[in-house]
């Protein structure tokens, strides 16, 4: 999918902060973290869309890069590809 049709299903746009809705881990292609399955952000890390686009693969997928924070400065980590349900726009609460 491409064009109009595309456009119509983004949730996020550039700039836009969001926060890991689930513990992101790396799938194997995540330059720096070592484990195959490493945690890159853990659930609740704050980040921000910085591209959005489709999965070469299957193009109704969304995919959208995100650089979450990285470390107590707040300095942005490298960009990650996340699905839309792997992120959400509400802050998590601290019991």
């Amino acid at each position: 999918m491409s064009g109009p049709e595309a456009m119509e299903k983004v949730r996020y746009e550039v700039g836009d902060m969001v926060f890991a809705a689930e513990d992101i881990l790396n799938d194997g292609g995540m330059p720096g973290i070592v484990e195959e399955e490493g945690l890159i952000a853990p659930a609740g890390m704050r980040g921000v869309v910085v591209h959005y686009g489709v999965a070469e693969m299957d193009e109704s997928k969304e995919i959208y890069l995100v650089q979450f924070e990285n470390g107590p400065e707040g300095t942005l980590g490298h960009p990650v590809g996340c699905l839309p349900d792997e992120l959400t726009q509400e802050e998590p609460t601290t019991a």
